[in-house]
């Protein structure tokens, strides 16, 4: 249950991001906050300190509290909006995915271009005890009921959670996978074959090109905008135009841009697929990870049809290494199964088990708000050195949930170039060409905020700033 200093925290947050409480302004009193709301001393401090640990407000000593100046992001303009649809056909893309991220495991190297949030952030002592107790008492028949479509419990517990958004989606529907990335993969083969053309999001989350490519299909990508997500007008001409077989989206955070569609533009989103009769293959691993008052809702809640197959999973929220996923699989369910029986069988039985015991103890709510403070507070952070240190006119998304935001530079400018050379000085960064089929954005990156902000990291901004200035100046 949510405490009532959070409630009013959540409350004075909206304003912040609203822009109805600027950057610089100073925030109500702590007696009129008690005043308003009714509550003790106590509570309005709590609320304050609650705001202070998001990065959302700053306390002047004998002034009160005032909007931090990192909310300026204002100062940035927005990156452009991608100008067209692009038809790539053969897609070959994983080399320079697969020489981009090599480095990016190793723990010396800055993780500005990972792909993951701070392990430092999950309660991985708990789980263990969960690991440890659950496991101990496994009926020896779970190994083998376990099997597709997945462990009873753990379908269960992800039921109570689409339940939870309003979302009813029977647990003996629901399909336990090796991480999201599994299930997603199983999905596009359930709905396409070889030579078949999916439509993905430009920029769009790299993995999709990869399976494309591994799969012998071609990729058509449709134009993200940096706030609205897809554009549904390109996506609609597109399909007059064009045999697309399916569409690959993140509707909710997208990776990288962090762009969130609206409810309203899912449902026409779905409406359109329906129209045509063409799977949609959502992405959905960074919905819990919202900063707002309440988590959007997926696209699939407005499918009546069952060409929505929902993907999602533990491993951006809750349990990285633990990879386990799940697929709310619509129509295609049977399909899934039998690729799934055809190729890894089932997910770990004991990994399952301990997420199962974990969720039934209802700490994943309390886990997910403190992560959501976390990511919140470390997003200003980042957007402030990027202000702070990177070259005037660089252009930035404005993400509402996740832990990726995208820089744009000038058209001309290189980031491979900075790629190098942030690789050689121990930072990682996520150059733009790998978000793209067709190896556009050569002047964007994507950075990660999923790591709590350390001088580390404010020398590897100013480093990377410094980069980028040389760059920028060798290119004029």
């Amino acid at each position: 249950m949510v405490k009532r200093y959070e409630e009013i925290a959540e409350l004075l947050a909206q304003d912040i991001r609203s822009g109805q409480l600027p950057p610089g302004s100073r925030l109500p009193s702590i007696r009129k906050v008690i005043s308003q709301y009714g509550v003790s001393p106590a509570t309005a401090f709590k609320a304050y300190y609650r705001l202070e640990e998001r990065g959302l407000v700053r306390a002047r000593e004998r002034s009160g509290y005032f909007v931090a100046s990192a909310m300026s992001q204002g100062q940035a303009a927005l990156p452009a909006p991608v100008a067209r649809t692009h038809l790539s056909g053969e897609v070959d893309i994983s080399e320079l995915v697969f020489s981009v991220l090599g480095a990016v495991q190793d723990r010396d190297v800055l993780p500005l271009g990972s792909a993951f949030p701070s392990p430092l952030l999950f309660p991985l002592p708990r789980l263990a005890r969960s690991i440890g107790s659950a496991t101990r008492f496994i009926d020896p028949w779970d190994t083998v009921a376990s099997l597709p479509p997945g462990h009873t419990a753990l379908r269960q517990q992800i039921a109570l959670r689409y339940l939870g958004m309003g979302m009813p989606q029977p647990p003996e529907q629901i399909i336990v996978t090796n991480g999201a990335l599994e299930g997603l993969n199983l999905c596009l083969s359930a709905v396409a074959g070889p030579g078949d053309l999916i439509a993905i999001e430009s920029p769009g989350f790299y993995a999709a090109a990869q399976a494309i490519e591994r799969l012998k299909m071609r990729a058509i990508e449709i134009p993200v905008d940096p706030q609205q997500g897809v554009d549904l007008s390109a996506l609609a001409s597109a399909m007059q135009q064009h045999p697309i077989k399916a569409c690959w989206f993140m509707t909710t955070y997208q990776n990288p841009m962090g762009s969130c569609m609206s409810a309203e533009k899912k449902r026409e989103l779905v409406d359109l697929l329906a129209r045509h009769d063409v799977p949609l293959i959502e992405d959905d691993v960074y919905g819990e990870l919202y900063f707002g008052k309440q988590q959007p809702l997926p696209a699939k809640a407005f499918d009546r049809k069952g060409l929505v197959l929902h993907c999602s999973s533990f491993s951006k929220t809750l349990a990285p290494g633990y990879r386990i996923g799940w697929i709310t699989p619509g129509r295609f369910g049977r399909e899934i199964e039998r690729l799934k029986l055809m190729t890894t069988l089932c997910a770990s039985v004991p990994a399952q088990v301990a997420l199962a015991d974990y969720l039934h103890t209802g700490n994943y709510d309390k886990h997910l708000r403190k992560l959501r403070h976390a990511l919140e507070g470390q997003l200003q952070q980042l957007t402030a050195a990027v202000l702070r240190y990177f070259p005037a006119g660089v252009r930035l998304s404005r993400p509402s949930g996740g832990y990726f935001i995208w820089v744009e530079f000038p058209a001309h400018f290189d980031t491979l170039a900075l790629h190098r050379r942030a690789a050689a000085a121990g930072i990682s960064i996520a150059p733009g060409p790998i978000f793209s089929a067709s190896r556009q954005f050569r002047h964007c990156i994507r950075l990660n905020y999923g790591h709590p902000w350390g001088p580390d990291f404010e020398q590897g901004m100013a480093l990377l700033g410094q980069f980028a200035h040389q760059l920028l100046g060798a290119g004029s």
